[in-house]
């Protein structure tokens, strides 16, 4: 069995959601009230209480980043139709009304994104979950100017992170670059480089938030651009490691993960290496190989071990969409519809319009994030008043050992 099976790329993201129903909440608490799948999961038992959603549907958007040529992640939906699924047939949908997923595929380039938005428009949904995207400064503005409000598991852009009806269940990138600078403070680093796909909100988030993060702890933050799509980006690295940093810091998917994990690996580079969880799938550890052993993963999501939202994630999906391979990113779209589903445990029935979405999301408290490892949310701006878009704070930190993520803790949560 590969090492890495079963952890959900959920660790950049990390605030939680709402409570849904009183015994899903004793199940999320209680670690010896489980029960084994017949496919040998373990399973919250409490979590299961069969109460099956019934009446008129609620529709609700789903955009993932999925069809493009450099990008694309048919996984992140698949998690997020498992979610939905599980919480029609177990937690009463939303508001007691089943989910109706209205899905569409962005390539991640502008045209296509803004086709999406558009649809989700016409389509008149209740609200739109987005898994994970680099266009959501074009996004945000068409889905939040229709009053529709906007949640994903975490956001990158501007317009996600700042903009009225929109909601971030976790501290997301921002936390996990305030981690990373407070991370490379205490091993006394004085230069980072980071290493960032060419995209716009990732690029942009570095330069706002990366920088000054670092340097408020006194350490340099060097950033260096990757096209997507790079197979060999060893110029790029070595261009880098000019000013010999102590540390390095990888953010993009797969792609960019592997070709800089390698580079710096042919180049002996020595020093920490900090990564986001797409670096940490069992293709990009076996593709790399043993240099990239200790590299620090900051994420939102534990999705492996004995916790019971681990497991209720490893159960969830082994139920309702088993083909769905959770070594990546899958968790964004798992903890995006759930999170949903837990933050307007509010709503009565009577009434799921955008506008009621939307109060209910901001009247919950504490809100269990999917997958997070014992973080939660709260969508009242408090989490991040500079950011007030985003629910939750902390990040998880675990490193990379032998295809394992070990040693996790959470660090700045709530």
């Amino acid at each position: 069995m590969n090492p890495l099976r079963g952890l959900r790329p959920g660790k950049v993201l990390t605030a939680t959601t709402a409570a849904v129903a009183l015994t899903f909440l004793a199940a999320c608490t209680d670690e010896s009230d489980s029960a084994s799948s017949e496919s040998g999961v373990a399973q919250p038992s409490a979590s299961f209480p069969g109460n099956t959603a019934a009446g008129t549907p609620i529709k609700i958007g789903l955009i993932n980043n999925e069809g493009g040529q450099a990008i694309s992640e048919p996984d992140n939906r698949m998690a997020a139709e498992a979610a939905a699924e599980y919480a029609n047939d177990q937690l009463g949908g939303i508001g007691g009304h089943p989910i109706e997923l209205v899905t569409c595929l962005n390539a991640e380039e502008p045209a296509s994104a803004r086709d999406c938005a558009n649809r989700m428009v016409e389509s008149e949904v209740s609200a739109v979950v987005v898994t994970t995207t680099g266009q959501g400064d074009i996004l945000v503005p068409i889905i939040t100017g229709a009053d529709i409000p906007y949640v994903s598991a975490a956001g990158q852009s501007m317009q996600e992170l700042t903009s009225d009806n929109s909601f971030l269940w976790s501290g997301g990138f921002p936390s996990s670059l305030q981690a990373m600078a407070q991370h490379a403070k205490s091993e006394g680093m004085q230069n980072v480089t980071a290493y960032t796909i060419d995209v716009p909100a990732a690029v942009s988030g570095l330069q706002s938030f990366g920088k000054a993060a670092f340097e408020a702890n006194g350490v340099a933050l060097e950033i260096v651009t990757i096209p997507p799509g790079t197979p060999d980006s060893t110029p790029q690295v070595s261009a880098g490691l000019a000013d010999s940093p102590e540390g390095v810091v990888i953010v993009g998917e797969g792609t960019l993960c592997t070709s800089a994990l390698k580079s710096l690996g042919t180049l002996g580079y020595s020093g920490e290496k900090m990564g986001i969880q797409a670096c940490a799938t069992p293709d990009i550890v076996a593709s790399v190989g043993p240099s990239i052993d200790g590299t620090k993963i900051f994420t939102a999501a534990m999705t492996s071990g004995d916790d019971p939202e681990a497991q209720l994630y490893r159960s969830v999906i082994e139920q309702y969409n088993p083909d769905t391979d959770i070594s990546g990113y899958a968790y964004v779209g798992y903890q995006g519809v759930l999170g949903l589903v837990r933050a307007t445990a509010s709503l009565d029935g009577t009434d799921t319009s955008p506008a009621a979405v939307s109060a209910a999301i901001r009247s919950a408290r504490d809100v269990v994030l999917p997958a997070g490892d014992g973080l939660t949310f709260t969508c009242d701006g408090s989490a991040n008043p500079q950011l007030p878009a985003v629910c939750g704070k902390g990040s998880v930190v675990a490193t990379l050992e032998d295809g394992t993520l070990t040693d996790a803790s959470v660090v700045g949560g709530q």
